[in-house]
């Protein structure tokens, strides 16, 4: 049953939430929400293996589209999930109230350390290619609520890094910044208690992925033999996803040089530490203490094995 309908829109070069307006919904459905570098597709992959019962490789972004992106037609999008036999998994980087919430969906959110994830999106976004460029310029002088091409961030790890701090001297700025990161972040955070939201982290994921998978398997309500269990888990490993990227992310070629295992970076965190001052470390804590209540923020910076189970933190 649907609880509400969208409380806003939220247009960016690449996602437009008001795709969702077509969506029909399924008792069961996933969501899988992030911001952007977050273990979104990791994410996915699991979801995605839970759902088929086998560690097989399979197209992520074809079985389970991100809804908002403003690529193929919304129509076709609709389509090819309505002909989807059972229950469907779904990707968004909307914040939780830019988009319909059902009490019989699922919604699954993943958050990363800010820093990290701005690390990943330097690589993420130097790696466009040039009709990437072009397509996000037509979109975004296209739509009347942005109005300008896409502002090509600059080149240097650090200056990067600045920029995503909303530095003015490096205005203007992409669609994911440290002011987008806590809004979206603060959207989920107000839900948390909701039982059909689960929030997983980056770091516990590398830390203990075969618990976090459990957590999402009993999420998802999905039993899965145990004779299976340490073939999802092997297949789950970022060290098989890069292996297996071809197969996982087949269109990434059209969008980075060098296709899926620049999408598939590292893997890594904490890259910011031989990048970033002291200077700027003292700009994240000012942006972040403004954008994120403190329990918040350390969760995620640390995850619920550092942090504590966010459902029982207070706000």
């Amino acid at each position: 049953m649907l609880l509400r309908g969208p409380k806003r829109e939220f247009r960016t070069w690449t996602s437009d939430s008001r795709r969702w307006n077509g969506f029909e919904p399924r008792s069961g459905d996933i969501v899988v929400a992030t911001a952007p570098k977050c273990g979104t597709t990791w994410t996915q992959r699991i979801v995605g293996m839970l759902l088929r019962q086998s560690a097989a490789p399979f197209p992520v972004q074809d079985e389970q589209p991100w809804i908002d992106m403003r690529s193929a037609p919304i129509e076709d999008v609709l389509a090819m999930l309505a002909a989807q036999p059972g229950r469907r998994s779904i990707k968004t980087h909307s914040p939780f109230d830019a988009f319909p919430f059902h009490d019989d969906m699922l919604y699954i959110h993943v958050a990363r350390d800010p820093r990290d994830a701005c690390m990943s999106w330097q690589n993420h976004t130097a790696g466009y290619l040039p009709s990437t460029y072009a397509w996000l310029d037509m979109n975004g002088t296209t739509d009347e609520t942005i109005g300008e091409p896409w502002p090509i961030p600059p080149s240097d790890p650090r200056d990067f890094f600045r920029a995503f701090m909303r530095e003015p001297q490096f205005a203007p700025f992409t669609e994911f910044t440290i002011s987008e990161y806590c809004d979206l972040e603060r959207s989920y955070w107000m839900e948390r208690h909701r039982p059909n939201v689960l929030m997983v982290h980056y770091n516990d994921l590398k830390a203990d992925l075969d618990g976090e998978m459990r957590r999402i398997a009993d999420f998802c309500r999905i039993e899965t033999p145990a004779s299976l269990w340490a073939e999802l888990v092997a297949a789950a490993d970022f060290a098989a996803m890069k292996r297996d990227g071809a197969i996982l992310l087949p269109t990434a070629e059209m969008i980075w040089e060098g296709g899926h295992d620049r999408f598939l970076n590292k893997g890594t965190n904490r890259r910011w530490l031989d990048i970033v001052t002291p200077e700027d470390l003292h700009r994240y804590e000012t942006e972040a203490n403004i954008g994120m209540s403190p329990n918040l923020k350390a969760w995620t910076e640390g995850g619920r094995l550092t942090a504590g189970d966010p459902a029982a933190l207070g706000d």
